[in-house]
């Protein structure tokens, strides 16, 4: 038969103050929790939880040292440390292994643990309700498995929990994969109390769905559930609950491993185009106000071949959306930058890489912008894979010609991703989203047509850019170019009753 080991969390701790009798300091990722009056059976079960035990064993030793008097105080310990997800449960077999009823085979379990439920975010925490053995349940559409550590680890998306499976216990992925029933569910290679405690702990993950008291399924029905994909979901859970997850925001998970990148990327081996500044003090004293920009913004689909975007144009643009202002070094000594649109930890980690078709002073192709110095530096020609990226543009915008120009915006991930984590990404959509907005607003001051993109292709540009696109690859685009009429201010047919 099988048996369930409880001990402390892998990366918590437990210390004894040697000078204070029945003190007890647990390190946990939440901070330390000190532990003060403990009888002596509680203490000499919490370093036996450090080890892992059962609850039976531990409950012997508390006796043994308090008597049954001791008991309930152990017992509410033992759910307070459960509750505040500093707990791990294992479902064990045998060391010399279980014999499966139906077979009377024994199967070898080297003393590793069937599956092991473990925390990875933080509590409060909550059981599920016990399965009973009628009850229909499947896994969940959202679960996730990933190798780590050498272990199959199962999780779902708003869930602090995870449980890592054995091999012995993988095939109930697979068995899970549909309806059925506890009573119904045979593993292979383990009994039927084994692969109930190993439900149990799926229950306890998130992993498993049950119908509604309707009968419907809850992730596929009209429920809210039902229009999320299991990617989205993730993205959204993992970024915006942290409780979910453990380790949130500016940890630094690189620093140790990798050097920080610095502000600015190489330059291209490509010939360089020194862009002229704009006179911006005379700009703001001709240009419409901000809110008359606001009102007027709208996305353009339609450029004035006749009189195509000049590089002058382009140039002023960049500079004053893009434009590195200045760099300085932050307290964790990572290269930060001032750019006019804000950054997280002011990393600005984008780089925006123009694809030319028509631009007065301009040879068409893939360019890109060096902020810092004001440069265009030359990529790419023309060639299978810039075409590609303008067809997906052009479909995508409705447009029956090619924009003038396709302004491709990229993230060079390790800026982000040595100082953050979980929501790294998350924050370079966000990162993403403001530099459109100033590209609006700039493009619709100046007069010019812009329009941006909810999608492109990363593998199209890393084909083109020779670029790796797992260092820096492509996060939005916009169309731009010239706009027919030429002035700033509401673009021809724009009312306030016309949504922008």
């Amino acid at each position: 038969m099988h048996t369930v080991q409880v001990r402390l969390r892998r990366d918590a701790g437990l210390s004894e103050p040697g000078e204070t009798p029945g003190a007890v300091t647990l390190a946990t990722p939440f901070g330390p929790a000190a532990l003060r009056g403990l009888p002596p059976g509680t203490v000499a079960a919490l370093r036996a939880l450090a080890g892992g035990a059962s609850e039976d064993e531990l409950a012997r030793t508390v006796i043994e040292h308090d008597g049954d008097g001791g008991l309930l105080r152990w017992h509410l310990l033992l759910r307070k440390l459960s509750a505040g997800a500093l707990l791990e449960r294992a479902v064990l077999v045998p060391s010399g292994g279980e014999v499966v009823p139906s077979s009377g085979k024994v199967v070898p379990s080297g003393g590793e643990p069937v599956a092991v439920l473990r925390p990875y975010g933080g509590g409060p925490l909550r059981p599920a309700a016990p399965l009973a053995a009628d009850a229909r349940v499947r896994l969940s559409r959202f679960a996730v498995a990933a190798p780590e550590d050498g272990r199959l680890v199962v999780r779902a998306p708003r869930n602090p929990l995870g449980v890592e499976l054995a091999p012995a216990a993988a095939p109930l992925l697979g068995l899970l994969a549909d309806w059925t029933t506890p009573a119904g569910l045979a593993c292979p290679g383990l009994a039927a109390g084994t692969t109930a405690a190993v439900l149990g702990l799926f229950a306890d993950a998130g992993l498993l769905v049950r119908p509604t008291p309707e009968g419907e399924d809850p992730e596929r029905g009209a429920a809210p559930l039902a229009q999320w994909s299991p990617a989205d979901l993730w993205l959204h859970t993992r970024t915006r609950e942290p409780r979910a997850t453990g380790r949130y925001g500016g940890t630094y998970p690189l620093r140790g491993v990798q050097d920080p990148l610095p502000v600015a990327p190489p330059a291209f081996a490509g010939p360089r185009i020194v862009l002229e500044p704009p006179d911006l003090d005379a700009i703001a004293k001709t240009e419409a106000s901000l809110t008359d920009v606001l009102e007027a913004r709208r996305s353009i689909r339609e450029h004035d071949a006749a009189d195509p975007i000049t590089l002058d144009r382009l140039g002023e643009l960049l500079y004053r959306t893009l434009r590195q202002r200045r760099t300085f070094t932050g307290e964790d000594g990572q290269e930060l930058a001032d750019r006019p649109y804000p950054s997280g930890g002011a990393v600005h980690e984008l780089e925006v890489y123009p694809l030319v078709v028509s631009c007065e002073g301009l040879e068409p192709g893939l360019w890109h912008y060096a902020a810092g110095e004001h440069v265009l530096e030359r990529v790419a020609d023309p060639g299978p894979a810039t075409r590609t990226l303008l067809d997906r543009a052009r479909s995508a915008a409705m447009m029956t010609e090619d924009p003038q120009v396709l302004l491709i915006v990229t993230a060079r991930f390790g800026r982000v991703m040595w100082k953050y984590e979980t929501i790294a990404y998350s924050l370079i959509l966000k990162h993403v989203g403001v530099l459109y907005q100033t590209f609006y607003l700039v493009a619709t001051a100046m007069g010019l047509a812009v329009c941006g993109l909810g999608g492109g292709d990363a593998a199209e540009f890393a084909a083109a850019s020779g670029l790796d696109p797992n260092a820096e690859g492509s996060v939005g685009e916009l169309l731009l170019g010239s706009r027919r009429g030429g002035a700033a201010g509401p673009p021809p047919g724009w009312s306030p009753e016309v949504p922008a």
